[in-house]
C-alpha cells in the first residue's frame, strides 16, 4: 500500500546519506561550530544576500517555531496565525505552553492578508488584552497555497507599519519556490519577513530546519535561546552536512520540484476525469473531492488523510507527494481513481465529481 499521506515517509536522499557516511569518522566541533555546520551556514547567507544574517540550524518544525516565536516575544504579546496554522493546530499547543495566546483568523485559502489582520488588532487595543506583536504564516500553507511577492510584500509592509513582527514557517518553503508560477526566491523571503525557516525534514533530509533571521533585534545571544530549550545538538554536524548536500549544487529545489511535479500530475489527471478540488494547490499537497465510495476504494490500496466532509455523499482527501514519489505510484493512483470512477458511472454519464 503506498503511502500519499505526507512527505516524510521516506528517509532521506542517498547523496546525504552518502556525505553522512563519507565524513563520518573525521572529528569535528560540537553544538554547530563544525566545518559542515559552518559552512551550510555560509551557503544559506549567500542564497538570501546578507552576510550579516543569523542562520541557526535546529532539528525540527516544531521545535523552530517554538523556540522562534517565544523567543521574539515578551510575556504579554501574543502571535496572529491563520486557523490552519500548524502552530494552531498540530503542535500541541505549545506555543501557548509558553504563555503566548495564539489569535486565530479564519481564512479561505491559508493565507493571511492585512484586511483580515486589522481586525484583531482594533480588537486587541489596551493593556486588559494580550497584545498582538507578530504574525505567523507558512509558506507553502498548510493548504498548499502560495503567497506571490506582491501578496507577501503588502503583509509586510502593514506589519512594519503596525509594528508587528512577521515570521514565516518553511516546513514546505520548497514547494512554494518551486510551484508553478510563482514569482518568490529565498532572498525575497529574506527580504519581506523578519525571520523565517527553511524546511529540509520533508524536502529530503533526514531531519533538520534552518531559522533564518534578519531583523537585528532578534538575532541577539539567540545561541543561548536554542541550548535553553534543547535544541543545541552536540553532534551538530548531523544537520550541518545535511544542509551542505541540499544546497551544494541546487538538489534541495530539484528534490521539491519533483514533489510538486508528481502532486500536479495527479491533479491534472483527475481534473480530466471529471474530479473537483477543496482548493487550488500548486505545490505538492492537494485536496481532490470524491464520492465517499470512492474514497473508500481508493483507500483499500493507497494510504491518505480524508480531510473534510463536503455533504453527505462526498469529502475531500489530502494527498501529499515527496521529493521521493516515483511516477509508477502516481500513474497507479489515477489508473486505480480512473477505474473506480468507471465502475460507478452509468454509460453515457460524465465522471462523478462536485
Amino acid at each position: 500500500m503506498y503511502s500519499f499521506k505526507n512527505d516524510y515517509c521516506e528517509g532521506a536522499h542517498p547523496s546525504i546519506l552518502t556525505a553522512l557516511t563519507e565524513h563520518n569518522m573525521s572529528q569535528e566541533e560540537g553544538y554547530g561550530m563544525d566545518s559542515h555546520s559552518m559552512n551550510a551556514v555560509r551557503m544559506i547567507k549567500g542564497l538570501v544576500g546578507d552576510q550579516e544574517a543569523g542562520v541557526h540550524l535546529i532539528s525540527g518544525g516544531t521545535q523552530t517555531n517554538l523556540i522562534a516565536i517565544s523567543a521574539f516575544l515578551r510575556p504579554h504579546h501574543a502571535c496572529i496565525t491563520p486557523g490552519t496554522g500548524h502552530i494552531a493546530t498540530h503542535e500541541t499547543g505549545a506555543i501557548e505552553a509558553t504563555g503566548h495566546k495564539l489569535l486565530t483568523v479564519d481564512t479561505v485559502d491559508g493565507k493571511l492578508t492585512p484586511e483580515l489582520i486589522a481586525p484583531v488588532l482594533v480588537e486587541h487595543h489596551f493593556e486588559h488584552m494580550v497584545k498582538p506583536s507578530m504574525v505567523y504564516i507558512s509558506n507553502s500553507t498548510e493548504l498548499g497555497t502560495v503567497y506571490s511577492k506582491t501578496e507577501l510584500a503588502a503583509l509586510y509592509a502593514y506589519c512594519r507599519a503596525e509594528n508587528l513582527l512577521l515570521y514565516a514557517d518553511g516546513a514546505r518553503l520548497g514547494a512554494a519556490l518551486t510551484a508553478k508560477g510563482t514569482d518568490l526566491t529565498l532572498k525575497d523571503i529574506y527580504e519581506l519577513t523578519d525571520a523565517f525557516f527553511i524546511g529540509a525534514t520533508k524536502t529530503g533530509a533526514l531531519l533538520g530546519e534552518a531559522l533564518v533571521l534578519k531583523n537585528a533585534d532578534l538575532k541577539e545571544e539567540f545561541r543561548y535561546l536554542i541550548k535553553q530549550k534543547g535544541a543545541l545538538l552536540a553532534k551538530g554536524r548531523i544537520l550541518g552536512i545535511q544542509f551542505e548536500a541540499l544546497f551544494r549544487d541546487g538538489l534541495y529545489f530539484e528534490l521539491a520540484r519533483h514533489a510538486n511535479e508528481m502532486a500536479q500530475t495527479i491533479a491534472r489527471e483527475l481534473k480530466q476525469n471529471g474530479c473537483s478540488f477543496l482548493i487550488d494547490s500548486p505545490t505538492n499537497q492537494i485536496f481532490p473531492v470524491m464520492e465517499n465510495q470512492i474514497i473508500e476504494a481508493l483507500s483499500r490500496q493507497f494510504d491518505f488523510y480524508s480531510w473534510a466532509k463536503v455533504d453527505d455523499t462526498h469529502a475531500a482527501i489530502r494527498l501529499i507527494t515527496s521529493w521521493a514519489t516515483p511516477e509508477h505510484a502516481v500513474q497507479d493512483f489515477i489508473n486505480a481513481y480512473k477505474e473506480e470512477v468507471c465502475s460507478i458511472t452509468p454509460p453515457g454519464n460524465p465522471a462523478i465529481g462536485v
